[in-house]
């Protein structure tokens, strides 16, 4: 099964760099209802820095504003899951350093049962050249995708 790539909304905060201070931010996120597919932290000197990959950017921003959270304006970056093997990331960095764009960040690690998942971040002005070098959908069109496994699955039982 080949990898799947979802371009999707970051959002950064600042918090101090001291005991719960995570935990108070995501657990507003979780009584707002707001789920993650993504959760980054570390340290900026006295502080701390979370970025968060919400599932639904929209209900993100409206429990935040009315939380009353500061979460930095939105940034894009891709999502990629699949199949562990040797070399999936790099797969993906070739297929970008062949087309010269410059990734700015990454988080990999194996999600268990052999699988994978990275975060890719690119330079803003290279993000619709990255997703159609990634073959990357939006998170519309990962949704979609998600209900018509889900229906024909359904379909099988009967």
């Amino acid at each position: 099964m080949a990898d799947t790539v979802r371009k999707v909304d970051y959002f950064s905060i600042q918090v101090p760099n001291t005991p719960a201070k995570a935990f108070g931010v995501l657990s507003t996120l979780v009584s707002s209802g707001i789920d993650l597919l993504a959760c980054i932290g570390v340290p900026r000197g006295r502080r701390a820095q979370i970025d968060v990959v919400p599932t639904d950017t929209r209900r993100f921003k409206a429990a935040v504003k009315k939380a009353g959270l500061s979460f930095t304006p939105e940034k894009t970056g891709f999502i990629i899951q699949g199949r562990d093997r040797p070399g999936a990331l790099s797969e993906h960095l070739k297929k970008l350093g062949d087309k010269e764009i410059n990734v700015t960040g990454i988080d990999s690690m194996s999600a268990g049962e052999r699988r994978w998942g990275a975060i890719i971040w690119v330079e803003d002005t290279a993000v619709r050249k990255a997703a159609r070098v990634l073959g990357a959908r939006s998170a519309g069109q990962a949704y979609a995708a998600r209900v018509r496994r889900v229906s024909a699955k359904g379909r099988k039982k009967r």
